[in-house]
């Protein structure tokens, strides 16, 4: 949907079946008006596109965040924070060191990476282009080469994040013209959906942005991403290096005043609405320096003894297979006191927004469990916080379901957990002994159109095993509890074809980047009469 003419197109079908439902003597129902407008066509009106022109396509990755961008070549965060105009952020790959330089870029394209990768998931959370793994780019220290043309820093991109396709020059990009019977027609998505809709958002502005789009909560708030600005990085790092007790106590200490002050920001914002927050979840070396640039700038004799405790450090904490290794929860149980703080931190934001006429709706969830002796020995740290804080407070205590075995013994986790989130993009991973980083960029266009797989599933739940193991683990959660509630917050629940799939798991709701809201709000109203009409 690139061209002037389809985007008027969609609007017009829009207005038109909204007019015909609403007339007085409607001529449609609501439902048929629901189900003349598709999720695709919707998400085609909201977002930027190019206009209408003969480009020349240099090279064409994942169309991994939807809308048009056009900007200066940069290839570090930090040209990006000095940059005077709008720049893409081009990088092999990005990660949490990179989210300053990222919130600047007007789009991100990365050279490998998938739909679940960092930039990806970072980028559809704020609704800002960009292309992943797109693989044919060599980048230099000044300059890249796409399929043997060179172009330098500071020369001009355009890349589409809903084709993938990545331009040499500026294009003409397009005017997002509201549409106000779009409201109309999401109203009427929610007085006739049964699937609640939450957002996985982690800022105030995000939040923001998740209920103007109708969230009806949060359903992931990932705190690491709280830690990532300028002033917080320090500070994690010096908890990571501290060689006493009392540094890394010092350190936390810290960090429980700066994530305070974030969860007020995001409980004033969501006020009324369940909010639920992940704690600490990546491995730590994402917190840290990049091994082989501490590694270089040593060959170079060039490092200070703070970059030499760094470097000490990332080979400590470096694994390789770090999405499998050292994070979420094995972490609380490697630093006692990191989920602690965490919880202090949100429990005086709670007293805090109470005290100030707020009405708080918290939820505390643990990444990453595989046993219920695992999760029951965690929880029982953070109840014993919970129970000693001076306020009276009480909050909901679960976790995720994200590996195989968690889903099948779920009965036993659901001993110890007041709720289930299914994390589809790690459950998705794990499953298939894919790499959601490397093997979209890779293999996954062979096997489609080799036709060994019939979609990507990282795009698209997989209906063989990722589903049925999401079944299982409702089925034997709430064997254990039957009022368990269960959501899920992977990137699948903003797709239309997903939403449909997992709403018949027997969920109660999804959560998904907040740009996405419109779109699942749609999906999830046509899902419910597809299966009204069915029964």
């Amino acid at each position: 949907m690139n061209s002037v003419e389809s985007r008027s197109e969609i609007a017009a079908a829009i207005k038109e079946a909204v007019s015909l439902a609403s007339n007085p003597t409607p001529s449609i129902s609501k439902e048929e008006a629901l189900m003349r407008v598709s999720p695709t066509q919707l998400e085609a009106v909201l977002h930027t596109s190019f206009e209408p022109s003969t480009h020349h396509v240099l090279t064409c990755g994942l169309g991994a965040s939807p809308g048009a961008a056009v900007g200066k070549i940069v290839l570090s965060a930090d040209e990006a924070m000095m940059a005077t105009e709008d720049v893409i952020l081009v990088r092999e790959e990005t990660n949490p060191a990179d989210v300053h330089g990222m919130q600047i870029a007007v789009g991100i394209l990365t050279t490998r990476g998938g739909l679940a990768s960092h930039a990806a998931v970072v980028a559809r959370g704020w609704g800002k282009p960009a292309v992943c793994g797109a693989e044919n780019i060599e980048l230099a220290d000044d300059h890249i080469i796409i399929n043997g043309e060179r172009i330098d820093v500071g020369e001009t991109l355009s890349i589409d994040g809903t084709s993938g396709e990545v331009m040499r020059g500026a294009i003409q990009t397009t005017h997002v013209e509201p549409i106000p019977e779009i409201e109309v027609l999401l109203q009427w998505a929610d007085e006739i959906r049964e699937l609640a809709i939450r957002a996985n958002a982690d800022t105030a502005t995000e939040a923001k942005v998740a209920r103007d789009n109708g969230a009806e909560g949060i359903g992931l708030c990932r705190t690491e991403h709280m830690f990532l600005d300028e002033q917080r990085l320090p500070i994690i790092r010096r908890m990571i290096l501290a060689s006493t007790a009392e540094q890394e106590t010092e350190a936390l200490q810290e960090l429980r005043e700066s994530q305070h002050n974030d969860f007020i920001e995001i409980l004033e914002e969501m006020d009324r609405l369940p909010v639920t927050v992940r704690l600490l979840d990546p491995p730590l070396h994402e917190f840290l320096p990049e091994i082989e640039d501490l590694l270089e700038a040593a060959a170079e004799q060039a490092l200070d003894q703070e970059q030499q405790d760094l470097l000490e450090a990332a080979r400590r904490w470096n694994e390789r297979n770090p999405m499998i290794g050292t994070r979420g929860v094995r972490l609380a149980w490697l630093k006692p006191g990191l989920y602690e703080m965490q919880t202090l931190a949100l429990l005086d934001a709670i007293a805090d927004r109470t005290a100030n006429g707020g009405t708080p709706l918290v939820e505390i969830m643990i990444p990453l469990t595989v046993s219920g002796e695992e999760l029951a020995g965690i929880r029982r740290r953070i109840q014993a916080t919970i129970d000693n804080h001076p306020s009276e407070i009480v909050i909901k205590i679960g976790t995720m379901i994200e590996t195989p075995r968690a889903a099948l013994t779920a009965n036993q986790i659901a001993e110890h957990a007041d709720f289930f989130s299914f994390g589809t993009n790690d459950l998705t991973q794990l499953t298939f002994g894919f790499s959601r980083d490397d093997v979209e960029s890779s293999i996954m266009g062979l096997y489609l159109e080799q036709e060994l797989l019939q979609h990507n599933p990282f795009q698209q739940v997989d209906t063989e095993a990722v589903t049925e193991l999401v079944k299982l683990g409702i089925e034997r959660g709430r064997r254990t509890k039957p009022d368990l509630p269960i959501g899920v917050c992977g990137e699948h629940g903003g797709d239309p074809v997903s939403i449909g799939v997992l709403a018949g798991t027997g969920i109660d709701y999804v959560s998904c980047s907040p740009p996405r809201i419109p779109v699942a709000r749609l999906a999830a109203a046509q899902t419910a009469i597809t299966q009204s009409i069915e029964n």
